[in-house]
Order: structure tokens, then C-alpha cells, then sequence
């Protein structure tokens, strides 16, 4: 489903600031995969995401969404096969139209557009039967602003408009970081029920290793822009936190501190 093979970025290169982000990266995800990623800051997480989504131009290396190359298309390009919910709940949605057109604009992400009702009644029923699922009552809000919305309120919506269309990739950048504890569970446990009713090839970047354990697949760890840890299967059920702490240290090793990676 996807293959990133070598992926280099560097930012500012050629000056004194610069970052080398992203050193030879690879990573290969089946379909329909949860893979949850961790590591420090800076490891690399978010522009990693950033490369797959079109965001940002990789230096060298190629990315492969189901066996297409799409290393160089843009993120218009990409819309079609990737969708994602960032960090911050303001993000992704455009806060002065209504939660209706929000969605409609979800709905027709990669398609040809043309001059029509941006929101049809066929449409609007269906929007107003994925909004009940969350028993947030928002099903009946359909023409209010999204940016009248709590935070953990648009990130439920922002979730269903990503499973809109079926994409192939969902990239969920720290999408529960941004949110109190019973909102962010909340928004975990759609998260988890949207992926598996739409059978979506999924990264979830987080900061928590005990929800990086707890929700998916498999994990993976960057460190320097690179891949240090890969755990699935049984491996990855028998672990814990210390545990995955552990294997972190081992293979960088060195110790580190209770700051650089957040127990979660």
C-alpha cells in the first residue's frame, strides 16, 4: 500500500541552521495497517507525514501509494488516496463555512469540479447520518459555522470527512494532542472504529507510548530521521511501556530522559 524507500530532507541546507529531517528513511506499510509512531522531537514524525501527503518536496527517495509513484505529484494530486486529521482541531476545516459544506467539500476531495449546489439533499442526508453515529447531536446542526464547534467536536467531524471518500491512506498527526483526556478518548475510540469500519491504511503520530501500544497494529519509532524500533505481532502485545522505553534505549544506546519521550 505504501512504500517510502530512502526519503532524504534537509531543511535550510547549505546554511548554518541546517536540519537534516530526514536521513535515508524507509518504510513500508500493507494494506490496511494501523502503524502508531513515536519518537522525540525532531525525530521526524511530522515530516515524514508531511512527505507522504504531498505537504513537502523530498530532496530524494521515492513514495509509492499502491504500487503508483507519486513522489513528486502535489497534494491536489494526492487528494484522492490521502486524507488527514491534524494536531490542532482548527486545522483541516475552514472555520466561516458550515459543518454541511465542510463536509461537501470532503465529499468531492479528488474529484473533477464544476460549477453546481455544493450541498445536494441526497448529500445532505447522508452527512446527516454519519454526524449521528457520534451522538454529539451535530446531525441537527448541519448549517452552523464548524468554528462554533468545541475543539474535540470538530476533530469527530474532521475524522468522518476524512472516511468520506475511500481513501487509501489516513495520517493522523498527534489528531488527540490538543484535546482534555475524556475528549481525546473520545476522539481515540472513533478514531479506532472509523479505521476498522473503513478498513483504512493508517499513521497515527502521538506522544503517548501507552496509547502508542494500546491502539493499531504495529509501532514504529524514529530517531533522527531515521526508523530505530519496528514492533507487531506478538512482540508488540507482550510489551509495555518500560518495556518499549527499553528497546529504545538498546538500540540508540543511550539513556534518556523522562522529557524526550513522553510515557503517555
Amino acid at each position: 500500500m505504501l512504500s517510502a524507500k530512502d526519503i532524504h530532507i534537509t531543511f535550510n541546507a547549505g546554511t548554518p541552521i541546517e536540519t537534516r529531517a530526514l536521513r535515508g528513511m524507509s518504510l513500508d506499510i500493507p494494506e490496511g495497517q494501523f502503524v502508531t509512531v513515536i519518537g522525540s522531537n525532531g525525530a521526524g514524525k511530522s515530516t515524514f507525514l508531511n512527505a507522504v501527503s504531498g505537504d513537502l518536496a523530498i530532496d530524494s527517495g521515492t513514495i509509492l501509494i499502491s504500487g503508483r509513484d507519486v513522489t513528486r505529484k502535489p497534494v491536489w494530486a494526492r487528494a484522492a488516496q490521502v486524507a488527514r486529521v491534524f494536531q490542532d482541531p482548527m486545522a483541516g476545516t475552514c472555520e466561516n463555512l458550515s459543518i454541511e459544506e465542510n463536509m461537501a467539500l470532503a465529499y468531492n476531495r479528488g474529484r473533477r469540479r464544476g460549477l453546481s449546489l455544493a450541498v445536494r439533499k441526497p448529500m445532505r442526508e447522508e452527512f446527516r447520518e454519519r454526524l449521528a453515529i457520534l451522538g454529539l447531536g451535530l446531525e441537527n446542526r448541519l448549517s452552523d459555522r464548524i468554528g462554533l464547534l468545541s475543539g474535540g467536536q470538530r476533530q469527530a467531524v474532521s475524522l468522518l470527512m476524512a472516511a468520506l471518500q475511500p481513501s487509501r491512506i489516513l495520517l493522523l498527526d498527534e489528531h488527540t494532542a490538543a484535546l482534555d483526556p475524556r475528549t481525546a478518548d473520545f476522539v481515540l475510540n472513533l478514531t479506532v472504529r472509523i479505521v476498522e469500519e473503513s478498513r483504512l491504511t493508517t499513521m497515527m503520530v502521538t506522544h503517548s507510548m501507552r496509547q502508542a501500544l494500546d491502539v493499531g497494529q504495529r509501532t514504529v519509532m524514529l530517531h533522527q530521521g531515521n526508523v530505530v524500533l519496528d514492533v507487531s505481532g506478538d512482540e508488540r502485545k507482550g510489551m509495555d511501556v518500560p518495556d518499549l522505553l527499553a528497546m529504545f534505549e538498546r538500540v540508540r544506546g543511550e539513556k534518556l530522559s523522562d522529557d524526550a519521550l513522553l510515557l503517555g
